[in-house]
Order: structure tokens, then sequence, then C-alpha cells
């Protein structure tokens, strides 16, 4: 092979290693620019800026124009969401007064000498002002919960005392009816926000009061290997199969129990409440024979 072949061979060499180098270190610069963007983005410090444009390669310039309009997007949620923060306080703060004052003079005239007309018409009025009073609650605690001001902190908890809680607080109701509130006693432990899941606990028990006419509601738990069950079993007018998927929905209300009171948020807000903490609701029933409410709770 002849000298010149060898030298034009090892200029191809080391031209392409030269390109090779050239590309790598390119490469490198790309990454390393991808890299501190990102960076910045992840520590809420980036912007436009923050870098030199004219020195950047066209997929950096376009990748920090994403962020940057992603930075935006976050900051304008940020915004909203104090805004809608600030509109359910207002609403809860508003309406509070107003409802608790109408709710004291009904009671007022209960304790007056009324005719039977008025004071059916008296009672009617406590009973729609509670369950505004039940509403606006209700859509003030779910507005929190679906725009994330509300972050439910779960930890391990015996669920006796949380149980026995729910049953002081629905005992009267379920005596006014003259229905069995049973308890049956558990020493299990689950994942749960203490505060929260007692609300949800409380909404199925008093869905299950509402449409029992007689016989009894019984809180029961059941321990499994990944989450720990709560049974609220009753012996009301149960459920369809065709409406059992429908009556997590909110303000769902069946046609058949129009004359019921109630206003079809309490499931809904239960629901919400145990898939935020990472459980689920299922329920089993027949129509005339009951039903029974399961909420599954993480161990």
């Amino acid at each position: 092979m002849s000298d010149s072949i060898v030298w034009i061979l090892l200029t191809v060499a080391l031209v392409a290693a030269a390109v090779a180098i050239v590309s790598c270190y390119r490469s490198k610069r790309v990454m390393d620019g991808m890299e501190r963007l990102l960076r910045a983005a992840m520590e809420d410090d980036f912007s436009d800026e923050t870098f030199d444009e004219s020195r950047m390669s066209a997929i950096e310039t376009k990748f920090a124009h994403f962020l940057s309009a992603s930075a935006l997007s976050a900051r304008t949620v940020n915004w909203e969401k104090e805004k809608i923060k600030s509109l359910i306080g207002d609403i809860s703060h508003q309406t509070k007064t107003p409802i608790s004052n109408l709710l004291l003079y009904c009671e007022l005239l209960q304790e007056e000498e009324l005719a039977e007309s008025a004071r059916s018409n008296v009672d009617a009025i406590y009973g729609q002002a509670n369950k505004l009073r039940f509403l606006i609650d209700a859509l003030v605690k779910l507005s929190r919960l679906e725009n994330g001001i509300l972050v439910l902190s779960e930890k391990k908890v015996p669920l006796q005392p949380m149980l026995e809680s729910v049953c002081k607080e629905y005992e009267t109701k379920a005596q006014n009816k003259q229905i069995a509130l049973i308890l049956q006693e558990t020493d299990a432990h689950a994942m749960a926000d203490v505060k929260w899941t007692t609300e949800a606990v409380g909404n199925i028990v008093d869905n299950a009061i509402k449409y029992t006419d007689e016989g009894s509601v019984t809180i029961s738990v059941k321990p499994y290997e990944l989450f720990t069950a709560i049974n609220v079993t009753d012996t009301g007018i149960g459920i369809s199969e065709a409406e059992q998927s429908k009556i997590f929905t909110r303000f769902y209300r069946s046609k058949d129990l129009a004359q019921q009171d109630g206003v079809g948020i309490g499931l809904y807000l239960a629901r919400e409440i145990i898939s935020a903490e990472g459980g689920y609701i299922k329920v089993t029933s027949k129509p005339g024979e009951g039903s029974t409410f399961s909420i599954f709770l993480s161990n």
C-alpha cells in the first residue's frame, strides 16, 4: 500500500474521530441544557431570562418554551385554585349565619302554641332549612376535595373508637324510627383520616337508617390481607341491580323514593372521601332484602 493511500486513510480516520467528538460534545451540551431546564422547572425557578436562546440548540429552545408555558399554566391553576378556595370560604361563611337563624326561629315557633296547620308549616320549614344546611355543607366539602384544597392525612388507626362515634351520632335517629343500631366490636386497624372517614361512614349509616322502616342497621368489620372492610348492613327496602351503579352519582334520586327525604349527595360524598384515601365502596343488595355497603380501607 502506497504512502499516499495510508495518509488518506489516516486523514479520513482523524476527520471521522473529530466529527464524532464534536457530535458527542454537542449532544452532551444539549442534554446538559435540557437537564438544567428540567432542574429549574422542578425547583419552580424557571424563567425565560435564565437562558440565552442565541446559544441554545433548536430543541433546547423549543423545550424552554414548552416549560415556560407549563410554568405559566401551573401558576394559573394555582391562582384559580386560590380563587375557588376563597369562594368556598365565602359561601360557607355567608350562608352559615342565616341558616342558623332560620333554624333558631323555627325552634322558637315550635315552642309556641300554634294551630295544627301552622305547626305543620313550621315543621316543614325547619326540615327544609336542615336539608339546606346539609346540602351546603356537603357541597363545600366536595368542592374542597375535588379541587385538591382539602388533603386527607391517612394513618393506621383503630376502627372501634371511630365507629362508636358514628353510632353515638346516629343512635337518636335510629331510636326515633325504632330501629336497632348495632355495632359489633372489633380490634382491627386500617389506614384512614379519622375525621373524614367518620364522615363517610356516617353518611352511609344515615342512608341505611333512612331507608329502613323496621329491623336493624348493623356495623361490622372484616379484615382481609390488603384491605379492611367496614360493613353497614340494613334490613331496609334494598336496591335493584339496575340502580346499584347509579346511587353513588351526584344528586341521584330514585323515582321510587321521591317521597323520602334526601338530596342525593351523601353517598357521592362518601365515595369521594374513601377514594381519596385509596379505598373503595361496594354495595350488595336485593329489593326487599336489605343492603350491605362495604367500605374497603387499606391496611
